[in-house]
């Protein structure tokens, strides 16, 4: 899979206590993407997304409605210029 767009997103809202990693994870793994998802002690949650444009297009906007129980107010993304390692993964806070 070529890695032809990274993105790095933070999700705001109710996005904590709500798996919202885990589900982060089961769409990212779906989708083909790489990459990683935390908690962030603002309550927010942070993401790096890297895989083809369409993927991680999809990606985001999944993230923007997020798992039954999550209520997202707001996905700011930026564009990374190194790709995240192969694999998803969950990291710890």
């Amino acid at each position: 899979m070529s890695r032809d767009r990274t993105v790095e997103a933070i999700i705001h809202g109710r996005v904590q206590g709500v798996g919202y990693r885990f589900w982060t994870k089961a769409q990212a793994e779906r989708l083909g993407l790489s990459g990683h998802v935390r908690n962030r002690p603002d309550g927010t949650v942070a993401a790096t997304f890297s895989g083809t444009h369409e993927a991680v297009a999809a990606m985001l906007a999944a993230c923007r409605e997020g798992p039954p129980g999550a209520r997202v107010t707001e996905v700011t993304e930026r564009e990374a210029t190194t790709p995240a390692a192969a694999g998803f993964q969950i990291l710890r806070d």
